[in-house]
């Protein structure tokens, strides 16, 4: 059975630290591989990219596996959290070994930051390495295929779209092959993920199933953001993270080209997207658990549409999960609070 979440990929976790209150309002994820490790990429597309080891994940370049990913909040200050999910790591003996001895390993962990920095209030109060031990201690005893929780929580817990809160988001689709392709988001753009003139989610337009807010819901709806949007300080700098899974087997280079078609899913459910205030970040993960059909030589076609839909469902669930937050670093009302469920 599965959950329509990124753990559909058999042997990936998802772990979430929160901390919200007392001027907090951000968190980190981990996204944990099975023990042995995924073969990894990344497609960085935003012109304001924080990032960590992510050289690393080039095709050209040593490194084959990686233990876990890192989202987090904090902005660069937040990339500390990827330390705690190293010394983690490290204490497991997982890693890139470097030496005769089973403990001799460098885990290589590969994150990216969103900018909240003082949505909680507090400009100091980001993520560090405690805050990624967290994460990944919760990754490591979550059961496997479980539930992920989505909304305002983790990486996604200062996040925003605009004047409106967003979160972390997941989604998942078994081809007909048999192969498993899932997606986490942290939805945290510059652009908007809602059609000025209807208010309806781009992601649903896409997705064919729209159901069109009344006008006068669409119009108070306008007002509230424009209200709170004046009141906010404005955002200096936004990201969309995300992870795409596959337990596909698939090379390095085969990984890299599903993490960049895998932006085409954020560009379906965000307008304008990859400015030069968004960091947009997309990592891939294979487990290798499923050959892809020898006899057909453009087989990883599939798994690259897969990849770019999933990633635009999950945008669209951080939006619907996310809940309203009015506090001392600013208001910001949500999707379901603005129209409603429907």
């Amino acid at each position: 059975m599965t959950v329509d979440a990124l753990t559909d990929v058999a042997g990936v976790r998802v772990g979430h630290a929160t901390r919200s209150g007392d001027g907090w309002l951000s968190g980190t994820t981990v996204v944990l591989a099975p023990e042995g490790g995924a073969v990894a990429a990344v497609d960085v597309r935003g012109g304001g990219p924080g990032t960590k080891e992510t050289d690393a994940l080039d095709p050209r370049n040593v490194v084959q596996r990686v233990e876990a990913i890192v989202l987090t909040g904090g902005s660069a200050y937040g990339l500390d959290a990827a330390s705690g999910v190293m010394a983690w790591l490290e204490e497991q003996g997982r890693g890139v070994r470097v030496g005769v001895e089973p403990t001799h390993v460098v885990p290589v962990v590969p994150a990216a930051c969103v900018f909240d920095l003082g949505r909680g209030g507090d400009f100091r109060a980001r993520p560090d390495a405690a805050t990624g031990r967290a994460a990944v201690e919760a990754a490591a005893i979550s059961g496997p295929g479980v539930r992920v929780r989505e909304g305002c929580v983790g990486a996604g817990t200062g996040a925003a779209v605009g004047p409106m809160k967003c979160g972390v988001g997941t989604a998942s689709i078994v081809l007909e092959s048999g192969i498993t392709v899932a997606a986490l988001v942290v939805a945290n753009a510059a652009g908007s993920v809602t059609d000025p003139e209807t208010g309806v989610l781009y992601g649903e337009l896409f997705q064919g199933r729209v159901t069109y807010p009344e006008a006068h819901v669409h119009e108070a709806a306008r007002r509230r953001l424009a209200e709170t949007a004046a009141k906010n300080a404005a955002p200096l700098l936004n990201t969309t993270l995300a992870v795409v899974a596959t337990d596909a087997d698939l090379s390095k280079a085969q990984a890299q080209k599903l993490a960049g078609t895998a932006h085409d899913g954020i560009a379906r459910a965000v307008r304008p997207v990859h400015l030069l205030n968004d960091g947009d970040t997309v990592f891939a993960l294979a487990t290798g658990a499923r050959p892809l059909d020898a006899e057909r030589p453009l087989a990883l076609n599939d798994i690259l549409a897969a990849g770019a839909d999933v990633v635009t469902r999950a945008i669209v669930r951080a939006v619907r999960a996310a809940e309203s937050v009015d506090g001392p670093g600013g208001a910001w009302p949500s999707y379901e609070e603005l129209y409603g469920r429907r």
